[in-house]
């Protein structure tokens, strides 16, 4: 309530008001010759800003619009000598518009909310040793800063010193905060919650992650959906019938229905106010505003409200495998032991090779054996051969890890040679270990899926809509992932231009096409998809092709986009419905003379109200 009283066109509103109630007053008393005076200074100040507006708005855009409607009316009202009603015309539409202005400044929340986060200055260390408190715009690349427990981080950069947790929501959306050290990155806007660290900068203040995404929410809310671009269209021819058919009316009711002019007149003046399109405008823009800003509280950035209202409308949604759906680095699925070698023999030497390797397999296999250094084999002679695997001795013993070729095929059993290939059907990855020309384990590996692809993808198949992957993996390995996680077509060996006319053959039977993908190898599919869609953790070149840009690589995101959009529209046509049905409803009443012009402005503003109130609902998080 205070926040509403702050409102400076709200307390405009309210001294209209208290003078309209003055007038009333003095109209009992001997002074009424006054009130007229008192009426038409509660017209000035509660209609000033909203006429001033309107009238501006049709000079610099060339068209009429609903603001230009009420003053008419207002004026109209007075000429006839409806002081009162004229006064109360401009006081209820003035409410309207304020009690508008504070919903849409609600809608806008998360923005102003994340601009808060940003510190204006930051701890910088100098060469001595010494801490300068400097501006966050003064910082450059390479600079030292220090950011105690407790702050927000200055400006995206890397830990140089120094571990502690950091809460990230206002990037990723993610309540539960993330354990950093040295090297890793931190980003401008998030919180420093356990320990003082130091960090060096790596992003200028202008492009840092947070910065951009200030921008993007930015763009986004003043772009507007199609929706309510048509709206705003149709807006001016609306005025325009309108302010013909005016007159017409007045001419039908004083000659053809025989009225007073007084009565004609104020019954042009009722029209004029109840057929103004204020609701029907009002239907859009507001719940699209509210539906971004839930996004983005949520970790989703669009980039305008054509592409979240477009996300209800999909027919297809395409992803990328590597990354996208699967975790993006391969686990050990399988592990078979041959000839009965000792398993602690094998992984502590596996362990003492691979440890030398940063190769995502070779990390996959030491996390899968999970050794200390200590339970290492000490090996000698270590060897790499690029492309084939590694080689060393142990105890007069050759070892050998990796592919099939590198090993001797010939000591495996029939056996193990039916278990390899079901395993590389399968789509899997193997490496083989052999000791003095005998291989004696096998490794499988496979690029494990994400938690909630099967539930993500099993939504979007509910809701009829096609799902897709394509990647640059062989068509074994993407169907295996896609008969685990209920995905309905593969295509597999793609390259990224490959990935263009595969996109652009399957838009000759869905239209509306949506692809996700980590927004660097995938981009082109970006570019050509009817919605690109970008789980980048929120990467630079995520941002820069996407149309939606989600912040971090959950999945459910995807499906709350689609129920976002869904009740995006659900709303829409809700206001859609209602304003219209009022607009009829109140052009009737005043027809049959049941209303007069304060009550229409009631029923007509006061749709304006619960329209935008209405949209004011996707503020709300989504279950």
């Amino acid at each position: 309530m205070n926040t509403l009283l702050k409102n400076k066109s709200m307390q405009l509103t309210i001294i209209s008001g208290f003078l309209i109630l003055l007038g009333i007053i003095i109209e009992q008393t001997s002074f009424a010759f006054l009130a007229p005076y008192i009426f038409i200074l509660s017209f000035i100040i509660g209609g000033y800003k909203q006429a001033v507006n309107g009238f501006k708005d049709t000079i610099e855009s060339k068209r009429l619009n609903v603001d230009i409607l009420m003053v008419l009316a207002a004026i109209g009202a007075s000429i006839i000598g409806y002081w009162l009603e004229g006064a109360l015309l401009i006081f209820i539409f003035s409410l309207s518009g304020s009690l508008e202005e504070y919903a849409m400044n609600k809608s806008t929340q998360a923005i102003t909310a994340l601009m808060n986060l940003q510190p204006e200055t930051a701890k910088r260390l100098k060469d001595d040793g010494s801490i300068e408190e400097v501006p966050v715009a003064s910082l450059q690349i390479g600079d030292k800063v220090l950011v105690p427990k407790g702050t927000s981080v200055p400006i995206d950069g890397e830990i140089l010193q120094g571990t502690s947790l950091f809460d990230e929501a206002s990037i990723t959306g993610e309540s539960i905060p993330v354990d950093k050290g040295a090297s890793d990155l931190i980003f401008g806007g998030t919180m420093n919650l356990s320990n003082g660290i130091t960090m060096t900068v790596t992003k200028n203040p202008d492009d840092t992650l947070f910065a951009k995404i200030i921008k993007l929410v930015k763009e986004a809310q003043s772009t507007p959906s199609k929706t309510a671009t048509l709206l705003n269209k149709i807006e001016s021819v609306y005025v325009v019938i309108v302010l013909i058919s005016v007159p017409i009316a007045i001419a039908i009711f004083y000659f053809g229905l025989h009225w007073t002019w007084n009565e004609s007149f104020y019954r042009g003046m009722v029209l004029l106010t109840v057929a103004s399109p204020c609701a029907l405008v009002a239907s859009a823009t507001p719940a699209t505003l509210a539906a971004i800003s839930n996004g983005a509280r949520q970790g989703i950035l669009f980039k305008g409200g054509a592409f979240l209202e477009n996300f209800v409308q999909l027919n297809a949604i395409v992803f990328d495998k590597t990354g996208t759906l699967t975790q993006g680095r391969p686990q050990v699925t399988d592990m078979v032991l041959v000839n009965h070698i000792n398993q602690d023999t094998v992984f502590s030497l596996v362990a003492a090779m691979e440890s030398t390797s940063t190769h995502p397999i070779a990390q996959a296999i030491m996390t899968y054996i999970n050794l200390k250094p200590q339970d290492y084999a000490l090996i000698t002679d270590l060897a790499d051969h690029t492309g084939s695997g590694l080689s060393a001795n142990f105890l007069g013993s050759e070892w050998k890890i990796g592919k099939l070729d590198f090993v001797n095929s010939e000591s495996l059993t029939a056996d193990d040679k039916g278990t390899i290939v079901s395993l590389q059907e399968s789509g899997k990855t193997l490496v083989f270990v052999q000791k003095d020309n005998q291989v004696v384990t096998y490794f499988a590996l496979l690029d494990m899926p994400k938690a909630g692809a099967k539930e993500m993808l099993s939504y979007f198949n509910h809701q009829g809509i096609e799902t897709i992957m394509m990647t640059g993996d062989n068509q074994k390995t993407g169907q295996t992932i896609g008969n685990q996680i209920g995905i309905s077509q593969v295509f597999g060996n793609c390259l990224p231009e490959e990935k263009v006319s595969n996109l652009q053959n399957i838009q000759k039977k869905y239209p509306v096409i949506a692809m996700v993908g980590d927004g660097i190898n995938d981009a082109p599919a970006l570019a050509n998809a009817s919605i690109g869609i970008a789980m980048g953790g929120g990467t630079d070149i995520a941002i820069e092709v996407s149309d939606v840009v989600l912040m971090d690589d959950h999945l459910d995101k995807l499906s709350y986009c689609h129920k976002l959009s869904a009740k995006l529209r659900k709303i829409t046509i809700q206001n859609m419905v209602f304003s219209i049905c009022v607009i009829l409803l109140l052009i009737t009443a005043n027809l049959f003379q049941y209303i007069n012009l304060p009550l229409g402005v009631v029923g007509h503003e006061g749709s304006t109200i619960l329209v935008i109130l209405n949209g004011l609902r996707l503020l709300r998080k989504i279950d």
